[in-house]
């Protein structure tokens, strides 16, 4: 019992211990923006300046894939690389363009290892939830997009699981990693919109003593380009008896 008390003391001075130095150091070193540098009122990420140069889609956009479109339409709209194609999932949400700001917290996140960046990319990702495509019908989980275990080992974390971890704290709704990548494709970057799809032919399969028959799934990415990872994703998806997939990622590309 003594040795129990001890321990809960010990555990308590180091939690102040780490609590007075966390005050300290904002004191010395106050928080800045990971954009430009200039210091910051108050707890954050990014200034008010910087807030607004994310660029944020707003209609007219695709409401299959959130492409944004230069003009004046009304209603609903296809764009033309959806309409002779046909998804395995029920939309793609994107409240930003993976432009500028945006895109570099990206990079500096996903490829320099600035973990603490996933809060903001989280702030841009959860603005999706709030899309009607998305706030029209019911959800049961998120599903992080994998990553091969070679690069994730190479990478040290996967960013879409990362940032699904995020939105299941904030909104109490739970991570099923069902998928995973069997095979270690050649990096899309290069790639036209049918190679990108042959090229993930087969990458991915449901893991086992997994099951996501009957539910309503939201598969989450970083970014979206042409579609086809999150289409192969939610063809295995749906194959396996998901009900329906809808997607959400930080950016559209």
């Amino acid at each position: 019992m003594r040795l129990l008390r001890a321990k809960n003391i010990a555990a308590a001075l180091s939690r102040l211990a780490r609590a007075t130095a966390g005050a300290c150091a904002s004191l010395l070193y106050p928080p800045h923006c990971e954009e430009c540098g200039r210091a910051l009122a108050a707890e954050g990420y990014l200034c008010n300046g910087c807030l607004e140069k994310a660029m944020r889609i707003e209609r007219p956009r695709c409401d299959t894939c959130s492409q944004p479109f230069d003009g004046s339409i009304d209603g609903t709209f296809t764009c033309a690389n959806c309409l002779d194609r046909h998804y395995h999932f029920d939309c793609a949400v994107s409240a930003f363009r993976s432009r500028g700001i945006v895109r570099n917290m990206i990079h500096r996140f996903k490829y320099h290892r600035e973990f603490r960046l996933r809060h903001p990319l989280a702030d841009w990702l959860e603005a999706s939830l709030q899309d009607g495509r998305i706030t029209s019908g019911p959800f049961d989980c998120f599903v992080p997009v994998p990553l091969h275990p070679s690069r994730q080992r190479e990478r040290e974390f996967n960013q879409a699981e990362v940032l699904a971890r995020i939105l299941a704290k904030r909104t109490g709704y739970p991570v099923l990693d069902c998928l995973r990548r069997v095979r270690n494709t050649t990096t899309q970057t290069r790639f036209d919109r049918n190679e990108r799809m042959e090229n993930l032919r087969n990458a991915f399969d449901l893991r086992k003593n997994t099951s996501v028959q009957g539910k309503h799934l939201l598969l989450i990415d970083d970014v979206l380009t042409t579609g086809s990872t999150v289409d192969e994703c939610s063809r295995v998806l749906r194959k396996a008896g998901a009900a329906s997939v809808r997607v959400i990622t930080v950016a559209r590309g």
